[in-house]
């Protein structure tokens, strides 16, 4: 709030009147108002007495309203979601159902049986010491091995006890028996295999395998 003052001023020439007039203009225009006065000198003639009271103008005393803060904008409206369209393709459970076809069983790979190039029979026994085979092979007795006089070294032969009806393959890796009457001689494995060790020896059948 502005403070106020009182003055008063003499001139005594028309000009100091007219300064005195621009003053108080300008401040009305600043917002104060003037009061201006012109009295008549009683002690010279031409004088003028101004009296400039400074008021405060009412529009300044008078508060501005205050700013008004811009409204909030309403939220926007949440839109509903759509609603499921149901297919009007009936369901699958309401279908006939047809069973899964079965997978077909694979075919399994048979091996094609041993041609036979000759059979016979004739006597057989075992052996279970040596060092080495005719064919150079360390002997095993606990391999599916067998001795015969004439027939290649690896050939197969399958040899069957007729009392039991117990077989085995053998492969010929060594020369032998030397016994009349035998035509085999077989390892300790193989012919546990189609007879009981405590034997010794049996006929047997054989078949020459190609």
């Amino acid at each position: 709030m502005a403070a106020k003052h009182s003055r008063t001023r003499i001139f005594s020439s028309p000009a100091g009147i007219v300064a005195t007039a621009a003053v108080g203009v300008a401040l009305a225009v600043g917002g104060t108002f003037g009061a201006v006065q012109l009295t008549s000198g009683s002690a010279q003639s031409g004088q003028a007495t101004l009296d400039l009271t400074p008021t405060t103008a009412a529009s300044s005393l008078t508060p501005s309203p205050p700013a008004v803060s811009p409204t909030a904008s309403p939220s926007p409206s949440v839109s509903a979601s759509p609603s499921a369209i149901r297919s009007q393709q009936a369901a699958s459970r309401g279908k006939t159902r047809t069973a899964p076809p079965k997978p077909k069983p694979t075919a399994k790979k048979t091996t094609p049986a041993p041609k036979v190039l000759e059979s016979g029979s004739c006597g057989a026994s075992f052996y279970s010491d040596g060092q080495l085979t005719a064919n150079g092979e360390s002997f095993n007795p606990s391999a599916l091995t067998a001795a015969h006089k004439t027939l290649p070294f690896n050939t197969k032969v399958r040899v069957t006890n007729p009392a039991n009806g117990k077989s085995v393959v053998v492969r010929i890796n060594d020369r032998g028996p030397f016994i009349d009457g035998r035509c085999l001689d077989l390892s300790r494995a193989a012919f546990a295999t189609i007879a009981s060790v405590d034997v010794g020896a049996l006929t047997v059948r054989y078949e020459v395998l190609g």
